[in-house]
């Protein structure tokens, strides 16, 4: 990809501020097709009591409102967890261009792993998919995070 810029490292920091909140610590950054940053978020969901704040869909909802259109196409989303099904099918209703993410989620992913959302003929919209970006890091941040909850 030439000229490819990573917002990862954005994502990560959402995903940082996420759990030092005490929300399980994930990222997302929605950029614009001129590359521009548009909306970013960190799962919110203990502290607004909505089992829907997840960082996928706050950051485009932010972006849908900023674009005025329910809808996002050309842009990106870079988002440290593999996107679970609710966040898929968002990604995929909003008509992101391109997804991009760290960390696998085998328990509750929705695009490689459980539902694969974006393989089934009710699914309007794939966006291309590239994953595994920064996924140390995600691991990490992820793995620090539950381990402190048991300890």
């Amino acid at each position: 990809m030439a000229g490819f810029r990573s917002f990862m490292d954005l994502a990560l920091d959402e995903a940082r501020a996420a759990g030092a909140r005490g929300e399980v610590p994930v990222g997302a950054v929605v950029v614009d097709p001129a590359g521009r940053i548009v909306a970013q978020a960190g799962n919110r969901v203990r502290e607004l009591r909505d089992p829907t704040a997840h960082a996928e869909v706050l950051a485009i909802r932010a972006a849908c409102a900023l674009a005025d259109s329910e809808r996002l196409p050309g842009h990106d989303l870079y988002v440290t967890l593999e996107p679970c099904p609710i966040c898929a099918g968002t990604v995929s209703a909003a008509r992101i261009a391109r997804l991009y993410y760290g960390a696998a989620d085998p328990k509750g992913g929705g695009v490689a792993h459980g539902a694969r959302v974006f393989v089934h003929a009710q699914c309007h919209h794939v966006p291309e998919v590239y994953d595994g970006l920064s996924a140390e890091a995600s691991e990490a941040l992820l793995r620090d995070f539950f381990a402190g909850l048991r300890g």
